[in-house]
């Protein structure tokens, strides 16, 4: 296997103070030598924005499984996805994604505005990565030779934490899409909780002394899924805690191309 990954989450100091769950939620999926990931984040206002997370994330992985057969894993060793492609592909997978927060909805008894999240998922081959963003949070890659880049700046809307979610009337169009073509070395995904500590608001670039160390545990971990310490004290401590009081969400992904030197 070429890729590894880890995807954790951590409850925020405020949301531990209120008694209320951890309202992120990420995950992942290697195959052959391609790897899915997905991240969201629970609107505060809505009531059951951790379930509404969670199953964006699932719905959204599994949509991009049953395409992954026909539609892109022709494109694995091949010329990266247009972008005319990728929006096709990630505008399907939001649709889906609708389609079951409604049937979620409908079952539960209340409105889908109460299952309101953030949506970021990634598709990525050695060669190429493609992207999609909905609300805020951040993706970021690095390619075998290059350094770290934003894919998205977040999306901040006029009001202090206002943004898009997938349940918004305005959320297919405000949907950011964006192919990057190259050899894919290290890609990171996270909801909000991490932004400030992560980005540079001022020229929002990624801030090296973040990402750089967790790079260097996803190179010396062998099975980070396995070894999930260093990640889940990271997220937990109290030096981050007393930078940030909202959930925290990190999906770390890095491609092993040892064998290729």
């Amino acid at each position: 296997m070429d890729w590894k990954a880890i995807a954790r989450s951590a409850t925020g100091t405020s949301h531990k103070k209120q008694q209320l769950p951890c309202q992120d939620y990420g995950d992942f999926s290697i195959s052959h030598k391609g790897i899915l990931g997905a991240v969201a984040d629970g609107a505060g206002s809505a009531k059951h924005s951790d379930v509404g997370a969670k199953l964006t994330v699932e719905t959204a992985l599994n949509e991009l499984l049953q395409l992954r057969s026909y539609t892109w894993q022709l494109h694995w060793y091949a010329q990266p996805l247009s972008d005319q492609q990728a929006r096709k592909i990630f505008a399907n997978t939001l649709k889906k994604v609708v389609e079951a927060l409604q049937k979620q909805a409908v079952s539960g008894g209340y409105s889908i505005n109460d299952l309101a999240c953030t949506l970021l998922v990634f598709l990525a081959t050695p060669n190429w990565v493609a992207a999609m963003q909905i609300g805020d949070g951040f993706i970021v890659v690095r390619l075998r030779e290059g350094e770290d880049q934003l894919l998205f700046t977040p999306d901040k809307g006029e009001f202090i934490n206002e943004t898009t979610f997938v349940t918004s009337a305005n959320a297919l169009n405000e949907m950011r899409v964006r192919v990057l073509p190259g050899q894919q070395k290290f890609i990171c995904a996270s909801t909000d909780g991490l932004e400030r500590v992560a980005i540079r608001m001022s020229d929002w670039t990624p801030f090296p002394p973040f990402f750089q160390p967790l790079e260097e545990y996803m190179v010396e971990t062998s099975h980070p899924e396995q070894e999930d310490e260093y990640i889940k004290n990271f997220l937990d401590s109290e030096r981050l805690n007393a930078k940030t009081d909202d959930d925290k969400t990190l999906l770390l992904c890095l491609y092993d191309d040892s064998k290729l030197k």
